[in-house]
């Protein structure tokens, strides 16, 4: 993260180049211990000291785990400033007292308890801190979790998709208001039990039910006249919903978007339920979806690998962007389809996995996007580690920050460039250019100099 007052200083201190004597300068300044503190890997003993040094508290709590070594750990433990020694203890408990999730390790450190002691502890905010934290917890402590007396722990157990709730549990959960509009949609309903959630009335547990893909088809036809807008959405993919009442359903949730209803385009571009069994669908079913008018049922379509080349074809000229970038995923994709993707609307890290990654894609071809007009296309160019010096003194010069922010994080950028990129108005841009592995160690020791360290 970069210091906006002294961005040199905070990318020098995430720089994996930097020795440790400029860090341990960098440590006794404000800049430079922003930087030091979002460094990757395990820091230095000589570079530890000076943050507790400069730092204090502050940095202590940052100092732990597998940032510093064992020695350094047991150092920080015995320190004779308790702002020091209880720093990060002290910040885990107030994270556990408010909710606040840091992870199971930390937890372990803090308390020095093995997770299933933590998870039998007396005090039911560390119980919740656990079921939040530890995530591939036994079956029994789930168990023990889901039937503890407190409802925040419960609550906290229910909410992960995994170990998931037991089949003796299915009853006691679904009866529970801690937990039952975290697990309405994980198993199936028998008929009573849809009942009752339907008659608590509550929003939450009826958008949960909607979106349980378990559902018969006489109980979604009992949803389609709700009036969430979330329900109407949930009740619209599902499986057993003629395309004559999803386009009435998603109809009448677009026009209440178009009226400024909140809920409604939360439900329509956030909704937690996608028509994912379309997926495990007959062939023949699934080309059925071919001429659909929703996007997210011809996305689904997309995620398939065993369509027609005519279907494929169709697909990866579909009008929205996000049916084109599933099919164009698909083990066999043509590199041509990728490139033309790429060069139509970018591709943004937001994307997981990203197109240039795929294996199909043609990466010689990358230098080629330094001539396209939109610089979303163009920043891809940097994706070419070897991309030549010409090529990304261009990039530098262009108006738009996250392009100079690129230059300045590539391997080829050459040290003109680099110091020009170091005064660059743009912090984010000065410190990136700070952080290159390849900033010369001179710069390095002139960087800490100027600011007087």
């Amino acid at each position: 993260m970069v210091h906006l007052e002294q961005p040199q200083l905070s990318g020098l201190g995430r720089n994996p180049a930097a020795p440790t004597n400029v860090l341990v300068r960098l440590a006794a300044h404000a800049a430079g211990r922003h930087g030091l503190m979002t460094r990757g890997g395990r820091l230095p003993d000589a570079v530890a000291e000076a943050l507790l040094i400069h730092g204090r508290g502050d940095a202590a709590v940052r100092l732990h785990g597998r940032r510093v070594s064992p020695a350094m750990r047991r150092r920080i433990a015995e320190h004779p400033d308790p702002a020091i020694r209880d720093a990060f203890a002290d910040f885990v408990r107030s994270m556990v007292e408010s909710g606040v999730g840091l992870g199971i390790e930390a937890l372990v450190e803090t308390y020095g308890l093995s997770p299933a002691e933590l998870a039998a502890d007396p005090d039911p905010k560390l119980r919740a801190a656990i079921a939040q934290d530890w995530h591939d917890r036994p079956a029994a402590v789930q168990k023990a979790l889901l039937t503890d007396p407190d409802p925040g722990v419960r609550a906290a157990a229910s909410r992960a998709e995994g170990p998931g709730v037991p089949p003796e549990l299915h009853e006691r959960c679904l009866a529970d208001p801690a937990v039952r509009a975290d697990v309405a949609h994980r198993f199936p309903l028998t008929a009573e039990q849809f009942d009752r959630l339907l008659a608590t009335g509550d929003e939450s547990v009826l958008g949960a039910v909607a979106g349980n893909p378990y559902l018969t088809a006489a109980m979604v036809a009992r949803l389609q006249d709700s009036e969430d807008p979330a329900v109407r959405v949930a009740v619209a993919y599902s499986r057993h919903t003629t395309p004559d009442d999803r386009d009435r359903l998603l109809a009448l949730v677009e026009a209440e978007k178009a009226a400024g209803g909140i809920d409604a385009e939360v439900a329509l571009h956030w909704s937690p339920y996608r028509p994912d069994w379309l997926r495990e669908a007959p062939l023949a079913e699934r080309l059925t979806y071919l001429n659909c008018p929703h996007a997210v049922f011809r996305t689904a379509l997309a995620e398939s690998t065993d369509l027609p080349d005519e279907a494929w074809q169709r697909l990866d000229e579909d009008a929205a962007p996000s049916v084109r970038y599933a099919a164009a995923l698909r083990p066999d994709v043509p590199a041509a389809v990728l490139l033309r993707l790429v060069r139509e609307q970018g591709d943004p890290f937001s994307h997981r996995p990203r197109l240039v990654d795929h294996p199909n894609f043609p990466r010689h071809e990358l230098r080629g996007l330094v001539d396209e007009p939109d610089p979303r296309v163009r920043c891809l160019a940097l994706e070419d580690p070897h991309l030549p010096v010409a090529e990304l003194r261009r990039l530098g010069d262009c108006e738009e920050p996250f392009l100079r922010a690129g230059v300045a994080r590539h391997p080829n950028v050459g040290a003109d460039l680099l110091e020009r990129l170091l005064a660059d108005p743009e912090p984010d841009v000065a410190d990136h250019a700070a952080a290159n592995p390849a900033l010369p160690g001179a710069r390095m020791d002139r960087i800490t100099a100027e600011a007087g360290l």
